[in-house]
C-alpha cells in the first residue's frame, strides 16, 4: 500500500483541522499531491500544506460560492494539471435549539455540506472523468442514519450527501469514477478555534469498542476508498464508528 497514490492529485475541503487535516496528510503519505482547502482559516491550511511539503497547494475558497469553487478548480489545474481524488469534507457541525434555526441558518448549514459537495463535484467533473481512476469520497455523519436532537439542518444535509453519493455513483460509473461516503461516528475532534471543546452531540451513545475514534482512523478509510484496492467499490457508505451504529 505504500505510496499507492503516487502521481495522483487530491483536493480535500475543510482540511485545516480534525478529520480534513488527517485526510490530507493520509493522502499525501500515500503519495498524492494535495490541495488543502478551507473557507477562512488561512493559517491552518498553510500549516497543513507545510506538513505535506512541495506537493501541496493551500487554497481559501467558500464551497458555497460557485465562483470561488471555479477559481479553486482553475488554480488546481494550473498547478497540477489534473485532479483524481475529491474529498468533500467541509461542514458546519452545529448544535442549536430547533426554535432558533431560521431559514437563513438552515441554508447556511445545508449549503456548506450538500451544496458545497455538489459544486465541487460539478467543477471538477471533467478532470475526474479524465483521470482513469477518479474517486469522490464524501464525508457523511452518523446522525444522518440515527437522527440527533438540535441538528435538523446537519442531519438533513448529511442524509442528502448519502443520497448524492449513490446518484453520482450511477452517473460517473461509465467514466470509471467511484463515489463513496465515509460516515464517521464518535470521533475525538476539537470544535472551535481554541476552546478545546470536544464534539459531543451524541455523548450518551456508547461504542462497542468502548472508546472514541480518531481522525486518523477516518482518514484511513478515505485513503482506502481513494486507492487502487477500492476500484470495485462505488455508491457505498462505509461506517467508521466503533460499533456505535451497526449499518
Amino acid at each position: 500500500m505504500a505510496r499507492e497514490l503516487q502521481g495522483r492529485v487530491a483536493l480535500v475541503t475543510g482540511a485545516g483541522r480534525n478529520i480534513g487535516r488527517a485526510v490530507a496528510l493520509a493522502l499525501a503519505d500515500a503519495g498524492a499531491a494535495v490541495v488543502v482547502n478551507a473557507k477562512s482559516s488561512h493559517a491552518e491550511i498553510e500549516a497543513v500544506a507545510a506538513e505535506i511539503g512541495a506537493a501541496s497547494l493551500a487554497v481559501l475558497a467558500d464551497v458555497t460560492d460557485p465562483a470561488a469553487v471555479e477559481r479553486m478548480a482553475a488554480l488546481t489545474l494550473e498547478r497540477f494539471g489534473r485532479l483524481d481524488i475529491l474529498v468533500n469534507n467541509a461542514a458546519v457541525r452545529a448544535v442549536e435549539p430547533l426554535g432558533r434555526i431560521d431559514l437563513a441558518r438552515w441554508r447556511e448549514v445545508t449549503g456548506v455540506i450538500l451544496d458545497g459537495a455538489w459544486l465541487c463535484a460539478s467543477s471538477f467533473l471533467e478532470p475526474l472523468r479524465s483521470s482513469g481512476a477518479g474517486a469522490i469520497v464524501n464525508i457523511g455523519g452518523m446522525s444522518a442514519h440515527t437522527g440527533a436532537a438540535g441538528r435538523p439542518h446537519v442531519v438533513a444535509a448529511k442524509a442528502g450527501l448519502a443520497g448524492l453519493t449513490r446518484a453520482l455513483a450511477h452517473d460517473l460509473a461509465p467514466h470509471g469514477v467511484t463515489v463513496n461516503c465515509v460516515v464517521p461516528g464518535l470521533i475525538d475532534t476539537v470544535r472551535g478555534e481554541s476552546s478545546g471543546e470536544r464534539s459531543g452531540h451524541e455523548g450518551r451513545r456508547e461504542t462497542l469498542l468502548a472508546r472514541r475514534g480518531t481522525p486518523r482512523e477516518v482518514a484511513a478509510a478515505v485513503r482506502f476508498l481513494a486507492g487502487p484496492g477500492a476500484r470495485y467499490i462505488t455508491g457505498q457508505s462505509l461506517h467508521v464508528n466503533g460499533g456505535a451504529f451497526l449499518a
